[in-house]
C-alpha cells in the first residue's frame, strides 16, 4: 500500500537543520511511503476565521489545505524557539484544523520530531507539536519520538542522511507511520 506523507518544518530557514532533518526523511523513506517535504509556509497569513470563508481562503492556505488532503499521514519536523513550538508550524496546524471537526488532520497518523542545539533536542517544542495537532483531530503516535540534541555541532559538517545513527532512527519513524497508516486501512 503507498503512502503519502506531507512534512511540515517548523523552520524557514534554508540552511535549518530541521529541514535537513526533513530532506533525510524524503531520502529515507521505505518502499510503498512516499515523503513529500510541503513548501510555501511562510507564504501563509496568521490563521484568521475573517479570511478562512469558502470562496474566499488565501491560495497559499488553499494550497496547505490541499496537499494535507492529499496526504495519508503526517511528519512535522519542529525546532525549538525559547521552549516551545515556531510560530509558522503552529499557524499551519490552525489552518490545518478547520473546518473544526473536518480539518485535515482528523483520523490520519502523525510524527513529530526535530534537532535543536539544547541537550534535549527540543522535546518541549515536540510536545507542544503533539498537543496542538492532536487537538486539532490527528492521531498522535506518541511513542514515536525522535529528539537531536546539538543540533549546530553534530549537524555543522554531516547532513542528517549521512549520521548513521540519525538516518536509522529517522527511517523507523517513517516506516511506522507507514505502517500506522496500513493498519488503520485494514482495520
Amino acid at each position: 500500500m503507498s503512502v503519502r506523507i506531507l512534512t511540515l518544518v517548523g523552520s524557514l530557514r534554508a540552511g535549518s537543520t530541521n529541514r535537513k532533518l526533513a530532506e533525510a526523511a524524503v531520502k529515507l523513506a521505505p518502499e510503498g511511503a512516499e515523503v513529500v517535504l510541503f513548501e510555501g509556509l511562510a507564504d501563509i497569513p496568521f490563521y484568521n476565521e475573517d479570511i478562512d470563508v469558502e470562496g474566499n481562503v488565501p491560495s497559499s492556505a488553499a494550497k496547505l489545505r490541499e496537499a494535507a488532503n492529499g496526504s495519508d499521514a503526517f511528519l512535522l519536523v519542529t525546532p525549538e524557539y525559547n521552549g516551545t513550538i515556531p510560530a509558522v508550524l503552529k499557524n499551519a496546524i490552525d489552518w490545518l484544523s478547520r473546518p473544526y471537526g473536518a480539518g485535515s488532520f482528523t483520523g490520519k497518523p502523525v510524527a513529530v520530531v526535530g534537532t535543536a542545539f539544547g541537550q534535549y533536542g527540543g522535546v518541549w517544542a515536540q510536545d507542544e507539536v503533539r498537543k496542538a495537532v492532536g487537538i486539532a483531530g490527528g492521531t498522535v503516535l506518541d511513542d514515536v519520538k525522535l529528539s537531536i540534541p546539538g543540533s549546530l555541532t553534530r549537524f555543522a559538517e554531516t547532513h542528517p542522511v549521512d549520521d548513521s545513527e540519525v538516518a536509522e532512527q529517522l527511517t523507523e519513524v517513517v516506516a511506522r507511520l507507514h505502517g500506522h497508516k496500513g493498519e488503520t486501512a485494514a482495520a
